[in-house]
């Protein structure tokens, strides 16, 4: 029986992962985020009351869950702590005391976010559409070895000595390169003392935690956040974030083991969606498009943007399957389709050369020209919305679920047919199959 199991999203971000990790939490004894920041929004409905999460994992509504923030995750404090008031003000339990932080985990500081627009700002016409949290200059300072850790916190000398040298250097770029103003170090060092002793209480060595619930037989979920699309190896490259968003980065990023993942489930829309720059194939400018983005509420849970909507890509599906070793499928927003006289999925990219193929390119660059060959399906009126039971959904509907299968290499395991908790057809179960 599975006890440790991946959610990830197979698309550029925003699938729906939060309501299929908080489904899935029910069942589990810990939660684990392991890449991303406060960048990744998760919006969580139960009942009429609306959450959205961000650094916290989608775990913190179940009272008894443990919620894990891996080594890999890069962690605003101040936003953290943000974060945890709006969750007690929504009325949910122990929040503080169920949240553990790897002390190895890079902090995301002021700087990182003036960086982060300055460049953007820079950029003018070609700007990646990231946030403007921060996230990619923190991941640059992890790796170049002059970023701080939160662990670095315990030693307030060696903290700000080197949080001095960081700012000068990141200074420097800000306002001789970028021609902004400068962060200062007293602003800095006086928001990062106002919650020092609040997450030096949360730290803990979650890949050991994870170990022990392994050992144990404790149901562990690994949430992934963004898309596969979006990996900073593997996405659509400038146009990508700053983190590997397939399963390999849950792995490395919490602290786990390869071969300790039980189950590795995908999640989908029935269409697809992109926020910000960067190929598109499947894009849909035209009413259709604007109706799927309505209908579906298409809009950035943490930016408020606008997301770019199209049909579904079964070639993107393919190589998402591959490099994450898919187990299963979860689909969402099935409802959102309904009404539309025909539905297509992509089965193949057509070069401007003429060659056809059944793969996406790796690089962003080798998609100019790129058009979509398409397979029409008929669509159905009658409403899938709520529907709970396969054989409840129209008949077109289950033909249309039945060849995205066969296109995309992958069994739907989990269709979600709108936003509630109870708003779901179980085709599997990834925790019991």
């Amino acid at each position: 029986m599975p006890n440790n199991v991946i959610v990830l999203g197979t698309q550029w971000g925003d699938e729906g992962k939060g309501k299929i990790a908080d489904l899935l939490t029910a069942k589990a004894n810990m939660v684990v985020r392991s890449q991303g920041g406060n960048n990744a929004g998760h919006t969580l409905v139960v009942g009429k009351q609306k959450v959205v999460v961000r650094l916290v994992p989608s775990g913190i509504l179940h009272p008894d869950c443990l919620c894990l923030i891996g080594s890999g995750v890069v962690v605003n404090p101040i936003a953290l702590f943000e974060e945890i008031a709006e969750l007690h003000k929504a009325g949910i339990p122990k929040v503080e005391e169920r949240i553990k932080v790897s002390g190895a985990s890079a902090l995301l500081l002021p700087i990182h976010q003036a960086i982060d627009k300055a460049a953007e700002k820079k950029r003018g016409s070609k700007a990646i559409g990231t946030t403007g949290r921060g996230i990619g200059p923190c991941y640059e300072d992890k790796v170049a070895r002059r970023g701080l850790r939160v662990g670095d916190l315990y030693d307030l000398d060696s903290f700000k000595e080197k949080l001095r040298a960081l700012l000068e250097y990141r200074n420097f770029l800000l306002t001789s390169y970028y021609h902004e103003s400068e962060v200062s170090f007293d602003s800095v060092l006086e928001q990062v003392m106002a919650v020092r002793d609040r997450l030096l209480n949360m730290v803990c060595d979650v890949s050991a935690l994870l170990e022990q619930g392994r050992r144990s037989q404790q149901k562990i979920l690994f949430e992934g956040a963004q898309g596969t699309f979006l990996d900073i190896d593997y996405g659509t490259f400038p146009y990508v974030t700053s983190s590997n968003t397939v399963a390999g980065g849950c792995v490395t990023g919490s602290g786990a083991g390869p071969l300790d993942i039980d189950y590795v489930l995908g999640i989908a829309k029935t269409y697809t969606t992109r926020v910000g720059g960067g190929p598109f194939p499947t894009e849909l400018n035209d009413e259709v498009g604007e109706g799927i983005r309505q209908r579906g509420q298409e809009f950035g849970a943490v930016t408020g943007r606008p997301r770019r909507t199209g049909w579904y890509d079964a070639v993107a599906m393919r190589r998402a399957v591959t490099i994450n070793s898919l187990s299963g499928l979860a689909l969402m927003k099935m409802d959102v389709l309904d009404g539309l006289e025909e539905v297509k999925i992509c089965t193949a990219y057509k070069f401007k050369d003429g060659t056809v193929s059944e793969l996406p390119p790796l690089a962003a660059s080798e998609y100019e020209g790129v058009t979509p060959v398409y397979e029409t399906l008929p669509g159905w009126s009658e409403s899938t919305f709520g529907v709970t039971s396969w054989d409840k959904l129209p008949e077109n509907a289950r033909r249309f679920i039945l060849r995205l299968e066969e296109l995309s290499h992958t069994k739907v395991a989990i269709l979600s047919t709108g936003p509630e908790r109870d708003q779901t057809i179980y085709l599997s179960d990834p925790f019991a199959d």
